[in-house]
């Protein structure tokens, strides 16, 4: 294709471009999620609106903690379930990936999840009958559940390649883990005096009085005795 390419001859690689092109849903999952993260916190799972990562949402997916390196789908996108051939909700995460390379897996989604940490995955496809060289890139994104616990994720899965003979699991390639957001609730500041405001009094209870006893009062009917 024509065009200013740095090697000055007029020619661009379609392969750069397309590269780019199937990072879109990384960088605006990303993008969306450091906007929530804005208070230096860990976003809310609730927090998560679609249509502020429309575009992204057949690669996106939710997922739960089920044990300190397992996480479980929530809701995938029609990205991985293409990749499976069946519908990927409620499987493990982990079911996307080559059994040998599941311990590195869960090492990685026990970071995310203990230490709000931000994963990213380069992913390459086992090959076999059906299945040609297929490349993935992947990334985890802590969550809080509306208790507060860092128990959610949100996460991207873009592969470049003809999915072919499914299902596809990838093997990891490499794995970078970076320090994320710190999960804690800071408690609201103090509201401060305004203006001449003066601290308000203390409360001084009036003291108790004894209660004096009900005076007797004089019968209503008298009785008269007459022997006449």
């Amino acid at each position: 294709m024509c065009g200013s390419g740095d090697n000055k001859q007029g020619v661009v690689s379609m392969t750069d471009r397309e590269k780019e092109r199937r990072a879109a849903p990384l960088r605006l999952v990303e993008s969306y999620w450091r906007a929530l993260a804005g208070d230096g916190q860990v976003p809310l799972r609730s927090q998560i609106d679609p249509r502020g990562i429309e575009s992204a949402l057949p690669y996106a997916f939710l997922a739960e903690r089920i044990a300190p390196s397992l996480a479980k789908l929530r809701v995938a996108g029609t990205h991985l379930n293409d990749l499976m051939g069946m519908e990927t909700a409620g499987m493990p995460l982990s079911a996307l990936i080559a059994p040998d390379d599941r311990d590195r897996m869960g090492e990685a989604v026990a970071r995310v999840f203990a230490e709000g940490a931000l994963a990213r995955i380069d992913l390459r496809g086992e090959e076999g009958f059906g299945k040609g060289r297929i490349e993935a890139q992947m990334l985890l994104l802590p969550l809080r559940s509306d208790m507060g616990d860092m128990t959610r994720m949100i996460g991207v899965l873009v592969s470049q390649g003809r999915i072919g003979r499914t299902p596809r699991r990838f093997g990891i390639l490499h794995a970078e883990v970076t320090p994320g957001l710190s999960a804690t609730m800071t408690p609201a500041p103090a509201p401060q005096r305004q203006g001449f405001a003066e601290p308000p009094a203390a409360f001084s209870p009036a003291p108790i009085r004894p209660v004096a006893a009900p005076a007797k009062r004089a019968p209503y009917l008298r009785l008269i005795v007459s022997n006449d």
